[in-house]
């Protein structure tokens, strides 16, 4: 395969934002202090940045939550994941997460769907299993790191194609640098994302046939 489709998580690959689980498991206040914050940065009002670390003080995320949410994002898949993604392998297109989430959080939705590479965010635990800290270096916990990590892949693999998709202001930052950028609405839909992406999807049913429209005759950008 030497085609590349990025995907982001939340929101997308599943049909719910971890970070505002992670909230919900802590308790009601930063629940609702989380998700203010979490749709002010998607929706590209703050910076990325500025809320990561301020989303972990409020949720302290432990070892065991972030396996709660786990589980709760394989049953919250996306309707048409694994049959879009079947497709699309045997179309040569191999699939990497691109998340601002949590790394031991998306581990098991990415085993699920037979996805080894991942660039999240990874979490530190004490001993005891209590949260530590986050990895504030990670390219995806600040604005730009997406497209940061495409332009290293494509210079190390040089696929012969790219695509993102994604639901979020980060991944729209992804246009300039992919092929084929394709705004995702399945979950939430963005008026910024739907407005200047490439294609907007509401389905992964509608993934397969998207990227062949956009992508059958057009030279790739990467070459």
């Amino acid at each position: 395969m030497n085609k590349l489709l990025f995907l982001d998580c939340d929101s997308t690959l599943c049909a719910i934002e971890g970070v505002d689980e992670l909230a919900a498991l802590r308790g009601p206040q930063a629940e609702n202090e989380v998700i203010k914050l979490t749709n002010q940065a998607m929706d590209g009002t703050v910076p990325i940045d500025e809320v990561f670390g301020r989303r972990l003080d409020l949720i302290l995320p432990s070892r065991e939550m972030c396996k709660q949410v786990g589980e709760l994002y394989i049953k919250r898949l996306s309707p048409g994941v694994v049959n879009a993604l079947t497709l699309l392998r045997e179309r040569g297109w191999e699939p990497i997460i691109i998340s601002g989430g949590f790394t031991p959080v998306i581990e098991p939705v990415a085993d699920l769907l037979n996805i080894s590479k991942i660039y999240a965010v990874d979490l530190y635990f004490n001993e005891d299993g209590s949260y530590r800290g986050f990895n504030a270096e990670a390219p995806t916990a600040r604005n730009g790191g997406k497209p940061d990590i495409i332009r290293d892949l494509v210079s190390d693999i040089t696929p012969s194609q790219t695509v993102m998709l994604g639901d979020g202001i980060s991944d729209l930052e992804t246009n300039s640098v992919v092929d084929l950028f394709i705004g995702y609405g399945g979950v939430i839909s963005r008026e910024a994302v739907k407005k200047q992406a490439t294609a907007f999807i509401k389905s992964f049913d509608e993934l397969p046939s998207t990227i062949e429209n956009y992508l059958s005759e057009t030279p790739s950008s990467c070459e």
